[in-house]
């Protein structure tokens, strides 16, 4: 009987657990584009500015690409092939779970008519971002690729680097098209 009053606990744990960790991607391309073309980089400074978010998430993120764009092989130039830049949204998602699950009269789960009492609410709040990373042929000035990722934000200044790392790199695993589709 003690096992059932620690499922819901378990279970809650596994769920927040699991959430955190997930990160959703998803990626568009232009299917004209050579992207065998493109060796170089720089940051669109317009698009970055126009980000809602603080500077210091700004610097977080621009340090994430320009480590996985090097790692891909590209090289930041003065006169890049490619322009990077930036768009962010953010929402709270909040959860109520409700456990009416105490020791008394009656019976399984749900409602029951023979107990009095109640049980517990727990109510956990989740700050959830999408970053939109954009590549932008230099030449034309079209958008040529554009990745997205979705993910619980870490609220510890500590792991803030470490997520949004996360997050960049397996939007960035999207590219170039075609490789991990």
């Amino acid at each position: 009987m003690k096992i059932l009053r620690f499922t819901p606990f378990l279970l809650l744990f596994a769920v927040l657990f699991t959430s955190c960790s997930t990160v959703r991607v998803a990626s568009d391309y232009d299917r004209e584009a050579n992207f065998d073309s493109y060796n170089t980089f720089a940051f669109f400074k317009p698009g970055i500015d126009r980000a809602e978010i603080s500077d210091l998430d700004k610097k977080r993120i621009l340090r994430a690409i320009e480590q996985e764009m090097l790692a891909k092989g590209f090289t930041k130039s003065e006169e890049p092939d490619l322009l990077v830049s930036i768009f962010t949204k953010t929402n709270e998602n909040i959860n109520v779970y409700q456990n009416n699950m105490m020791p008394g009269w009656g019976y399984g789960w749900g409602w029951n008519p023979w107990f009095w009492g109640s049980g517990f609410n727990t109510v956990n709040r989740t700050s959830e971002g999408t970053l939109y990373l954009d590549l932008v042929d230099a030449e034309s000035r079209e958008l040529v690729w554009q990745g997205m990722g979705t993910a619980a934000l870490a609220e510890k200044v500590e792991r803030k680097q470490e997520r949004i790392n996360e997050i960049v790199a397996k939007i960035l695993e999207k590219y170039p098209p075609g490789t991990k589709e």
